[in-house]
């Protein structure tokens, strides 16, 4: 028993020293992982660091600045600036955004997307976007920052405001004065609508918003000319503009720098592009949104309002395989118009027809429309001459503003082509002094122009409620000495024996301002010997250039309104109001 005993003893005793000693064993085990873990640690450490020198080495080869967003701290609303298939898809990244910048991060800046991508960034938000470069493991770690964020939903490219939402407001949008009493008692949301859906109804080219001291104004440019809608308590102004800013897709918290955006209405007619603008004042934004009509459909040749003598001769001259047309004009005299109703003319299956235009306001199946886009580069010069390497036989050039858009457009009339453009002057003789002092060579310039077209706008007589009106003698004597000027032999005089006159006394039809609609008045020039010969002279005098015009035929912008007043088109009052 007692060596049974000991036994077991020692046995446990044993045991009890094999316990004591596997802790012993094992801590020295973890001591040499330990020490593994750390060395392999400080190797991976190594190799980050000499991988990420050699990315910032090759930063400065690429002349791109350098950025490890291990490091960086990159906000998750920097990120959401791209979405999160595009970022992987481009191996590009936003990890910062101001509002007034914006940095990008790539691993690949030779991609022509992520070219395509900083230009878009640019116009959309407004803001200056720089490039950097970084290393994959920089891309790697941005990416799992996704994963943390709410899944980005990219912003609807407008607000379409469909048939439906007009008509819930078009008893209300047909009477201005209904419009003044409701606009108080709706949302912010129904108030954009209702304020657009006024507009259209009113036939408005451009709604202006603007805060003043007291309240806000709201005023539409109907026909060219403004009237006073409706005035909005000032304290909802905020969420007014803030609605607007989220249509449009401008930046809410940007109120001091004016931006520009745009939104889409819808209707079962036509698409209706509204492009907004701010502006900041002295009591808040001014707002304009200007509604532009995709449809074309009623820009003809024959409706422009040209008559007798002067449709006759441009219309020879829009059939002429070459030379120059211009239509000559203030802002909102209607030149881009009479481009456009040229064109319909002109846009027959055998003509290929290119425009450049900025911006394209009306859509037309069967011309090669091109849109201006300056963030980019492309200019009226470049697209003109890359337009004239695309074999066109007639090109449109939405403005002449510069000595170098002028001679390549001069030099394509000259070889072949059939150019119609614009010019910025007070009427078609102002032209010719206009081209010599952008340096255009007068021995160029004068067998290249075919016409020139000045113009302005004038509202119609409402025909609903139009009747005859007598003028006070004043007015009466200035119209006829106005229309005696034209040659009695011309076949456009009017009989000043017997002078009628009309305007609107105002109905429903015209909100009561007896107007509605707006038609041209203008002049033509044509291209003769003797203005050929005044252009070669080395100093041009507007004044004998429009004598020279008028004693060869042309009928003046004035008088050309008259002669519509007459016909009971427009009022001797509208006449004047646009021509003097």
């Amino acid at each position: 028993m007692t060596n049974s005993a000991s036994i077991e003893d020692l046995l446990n005793e044993d045991s009890k020293q094999k316990i004591s000693k596997e802790p012993k064993q094992k801590k020295t085990d973890d001591k040499k992982t330990s020490s593994g873990s750390q060395l392999s640690q400080k190797l991976k450490d190594v190799d980050i660091k000499d991988n990420e020198a050699k990315v910032a080495a090759k930063a400065a080869v690429l002349q791109l600045p350098y950025i490890d967003l291990a490091i960086f701290p990159v906000s998750g609303d920097a990120l959401q600036t791209i979405p999160e298939n595009i970022c992987k898809k481009n191996n590009v990244v936003c990890f910062v955004n101001t509002g007034e910048q914006i940095r990008l991060a790539t691993t690949d800046p030779k991609n022509p997307e992520i070219e395509k991508m900083t230009h878009a960034l640019a116009e959309a938000h407004h803001a200056k976007v720089e490039l950097y470069f970084m290393s994959k493991r920089s891309l790697e770690k941005a990416l799992e920052i996704y994963n943390k964020l709410p899944k980005y939903r990219k912003p609807a490219p407008g607000l379409e405001i469909t048939e439906a939402d007009l008509e819930k407001f078009k008893e209300i949008a047909t009477d201005l004065k209904k419009l003044e009493e409701n606009i108080q008692k709706v949302d912010i949301t129904e108030l954009v609508s209702l304020i657009v859906a006024s507009a259209m109804q009113a036939r408005s080219s451009d709604i202006h918003i603007e805060a003043e001291e007291k309240d806000v104004k709201i005023r539409f440019r109907i026909d060219g000319v403004l009237h006073d809608s409706a005035a909005i308590n000032k304290d909802r102004w905020e969420k007014i503009i803030s609605r607007i800013k989220l249509l449009a897709k401008l930046k809410v918290n940007i109120n001091d720098k004016p931006q520009d955006g745009r939104f889409t209405i819808l209707t079962k007619k036509e698409k209706i592009d509204v492009r907004v603008s701010t502006l900041p004042t002295n009591w808040g934004e001014s707002v304009v949104m200007r509604l532009l009509g995709y449809s074309a459909a009623s820009l003809t040749f024959e409706s422009l309002g040209l008559v007798g003598q002067s449709f006759e001769k441009l219309k020879a001259q829009t059939e002429r395989p070459n030379g120059m047309i211009i239509t000559t004009g203030p802002t909102g005299s209607g030149k881009t118009t009479t481009l456009y109703a040229i064109l319909s003319k002109l846009n027959a299956e055998g003509t290929k027809i290119i425009t450049l235009e900025d911006p394209i306001e009306y859509k037309v199946e069967g011309l090669n429309q091109s849109q201006i886009d300056h963030s980019k580069g492309y200019t009226f010069v470049d697209g003109l001459r890359s337009i004239l390497r695309q074999d066109p036989d007639v090109v449109m050039v939405g403005e002449l503003r510069d000595t170098e858009t002028s001679q390549v457009a001069i030099n394509a009339a000259l070889t072949g082509h059939l150019v119609i453009s614009t010019l910025h002057t007070n009427d078609a003789s102002g032209a010719i002094p206009r081209f010599l002092a952008m340096d255009v060579k007068p021995f160029l310039l004068a067998p290249s122009l075919n016409a020139v077209i000045g113009q302005r706008l004038v509202r119609r007589v409402c025909e609903d409620c139009k009747e005859e009106v007598a003028l006070d003698e004043t007015q009466t004597s200035k119209v006829k000495k106005i229309l005696e000027a034209i040659p009695e032999d011309h076949p456009d005089r009017p009989d000043l024996n017997s002078l009628k006159f009309f305007h609107g006394k105002g109905c429903d039809s015209c909100n009561g301002l007896g107007l509605k609609g707006r038609v041209g008045i203008y002049e033509i020039m044509i291209m003769d010997k003797q203005i050929e010969e005044l252009i070669q002279q080395e100093k041009v005098s507007e004044y004998d250039m429009k004598e020279i015009a008028i004693k060869n035929g042309m009928i003046t912008m004035v008088q050309d309104g008259l002669i519509k007043s007459l016909q009971g088109i427009t009022t001797v009052d509208e006449v004047f109001r646009v021509s003097e």
